[in-house]
């Protein structure tokens, strides 16, 4: 364990009596290396600037915060890596409720009043458990997510008392690889060990990846009837019965989780957007306002959400406060990423709406340019998709079609632009956009097969990381650039930096394409290499099964 005098903590404390009462108890621990925030923003620039072994957090940060806010943002954003162990300090025996329904939960709580001998009992057990998960956290952290899965499944039997914990991590790791049946099977097996509420939400999850909506709908409306705290159940009931067609009731679920927890960024987007499906336009502009206003105030503020509020003012033919809205995106927004292509989609939506068919089309190609320059995120693409294919630039949406597939990050993402397209009648786009990029993509693997066939195994790295580069939302390319590299792992020797990017390259071709029936061939295929080489199990990638040869060919896309 971790020597206490050496151990890096910051305390977020809003009140500075307190602050001085945490610090008087790190002293007398002889840890010296103690940083204060008084306000989760304060905190969260910190957190972005050094690395802390322990996050000390009370519950209450004033202003509407809480400490629960702080541990969603800091682990959905990635700012705190899975080693920093996160502490909530609370005098709200409520808190009990909401640690036990938390999807995200920190790795332990303390209730007030608090003494020096309960503080520094929690920390101990707290650092005694990290030990027990570093190895798979820093499997994690090194792309190596089979061998975490396979540290986690051994250490459900080494280290029993913290069984349920492993095995949740397991679960959640087939989850981030597009796996949802294995992890439904772990969901089930901890369920019949305890009936813990965060196992029911997990395997809901798992059955809506599953598309088994009306199953996750039961499971989830009876954890909102069990708890009326369980907030992140709101959330899914929300998302499955949006799946299910049902846009009223989706919204009346986050409505009643709003209730309990006004001031959550993300529900709040998710209510103004629900709104807008099912009608209701101006409940849409009263929450996503909210949205806009406090995002002023928030080190996630977004330039999208001004977007989404101009839309629902347009809606309503609000033509003036959309133009104001539109003024404080420019004035407010100026500078952060997406902001410049915000603008032009906000006037080129407003211009559309009061017939000046030049300025809406003359904003959307500013919009399109600005996208050139900016790493827009999907939502914004589709948005612009629709508005160019709506006012006839068929050439500027067909551009963005192609980045979206090129870049996609999962399945989801193909199935929804897929939808998009043919939502607008426009099936023949699709087909087209999917016989270029599959000409595309069986070019650079013939090149890279080519370049393998005749033993210039560097020429065929190079050719297809540099296709890898060009289209890394495409399976095969990523798929293909990952053997290319466990070719030349065979053929030259062991190389880590290579291996470490061939697992990184199966685990997003898994998650694009998890039906893939080469995926267990070529697991099979690094397992070789790793026993072949002798390479150390755990060190820099996973070991398994003897394979020798290569058991693949180079397989082309199948249209």
């Amino acid at each position: 364990m971790a020597k206490l005098e050496n151990l890096e903590v910051l305390v977020v404390e809003a009140q500075q009596g307190m602050r001085a009462q945490l610090r008087a108890m790190l002293d007398g621990f002889m840890i010296t290396g103690v940083q204060f925030a008084a306000s989760a923003g304060a905190a969260i620039r910190k957190l972005r600037e050094h690395r802390f072994d322990i996050v000390l957090c009370e519950f209450d940060l004033g202003e509407g915060q809480t400490g629960q806010h702080l541990l969603e943002d800091l682990r959905s954003q990635k700012i705190i890596p899975l080693d920093t162990l996160f502490i909530m300090i609370s005098s709200e025996r409520s808190y009990e409720k909401v640690v036990g329904t938390a999807e995200l939960t920190p790795n332990d709580y303390i209730l007030k009043p608090l003494t020096p001998g309960t503080l520094l009992m929690r920390l101990e057990r707290a650092l005694a458990k990290r030990d027990a998960f570093l190895p798979a956290y820093h499997l994690i952290e090194n792309g190596d997510t089979q061998a975490a899965i396979d540290y986690c499944r051994a250490s459900e039997e080494d280290y029993a008392p913290y069984r349920v914990d492993f095995m949740r991590l397991r679960a959640e790791l087939h989850e981030g690889q597009g796996q949802p049946q294995q992890a439904e099977a772990i969901y089930r097996s901890i369920l019949e060990i305890k009936p813990i509420p965060w196992a029911r939400l997990g395997l809901a999850r798992m059955l809506h990846a599953e598309k088994h909506f009306e199953e996750a709908e039961r499971l989830l409306a009876a954890l909102v009837e069990e708890n009326n705290f369980y907030l992140d159940a709101y959330d899914w009931l929300a998302r499955t019965r949006e799946a299910l067609n049902r846009p009223d009731q989706a919204k009346a679920v986050l409505a009643s989780a709003v209730e309990l927890s006004p001031n959550r960024m993300s529900r709040l987007r998710h209510l103004g957007e629900v709104s807008i499906h099912a009608g209701d336009y101006a409940g849409a502009e009263k929450v996503l306002s909210k949205v806009v206003q406090q995002g002023k105030y928030s080190d996630f503020r977004d330039p999208e959400d001004h977007v989404r509020l101009v839309r629902s003012q347009l809606i309503q033919q609000k033509f003036g406060e959309a133009q104001e809205t539109i003024g404080d995106l420019e004035k407010s927004m100026a500078g952060r990423p997406a902001a410049m292509a915000c603008g032009a989609l906000s006037k080129a939506l407003l211009s559309q709406c009061t017939g000046d068919r030049d300025g809406t089309r003359k904003a959307l190609q500013e919009a399109v340019q600005a996208g050139r320059q900016e790493n827009l995120p999907t939502s914004l693409k589709h948005e612009l998709i629709k508005a160019c294919l709506d006012n006839d630039l068929e050439a500027e949406g067909s551009e963005l079609v192609v980045d979206v597939l090129r870049n996609a990050q999962d399945e989801a993402t193909i199935e929804l632009t897929r939808s998009l397209l043919k939502g607008r009648g426009r099936e023949d786009l699709t087909e087209r956009i999917e016989e270029r990029l599959y000409v595309e993509v069986k070019g650079y693997i013939t090149k890279g097969a080519e370049k393998a066939q005749t033993g210039d195994y560097d020429g065929a790295v190079s050719e297809m990381m540099n296709a890898v580069r060009k289209m890394p939302g495409n399976s095969h390319v990523l798929f293909n650039a990952a053997l290319a590299l466990l070719r030349h792992i065979e053929h030259n020797g062991w190389n880590d930096r290579f291996a470490t990017q061939a697992r990184n390259l199966i685990s997003r071709s898994r998650k694009l394409d998890p039906k893939n029936p080469r995926l267990e061939a070529i697991n099979r295929f690094m397992d070789g290499l790793v026993k072949k080489f002798g390479v150390r199990p755990g060190a820099s990638t996973r070991s398994a099964a003897t394979s020798r040869g290569n058991p693949l060919g180079a397989p082309v896309p199948r249209r």
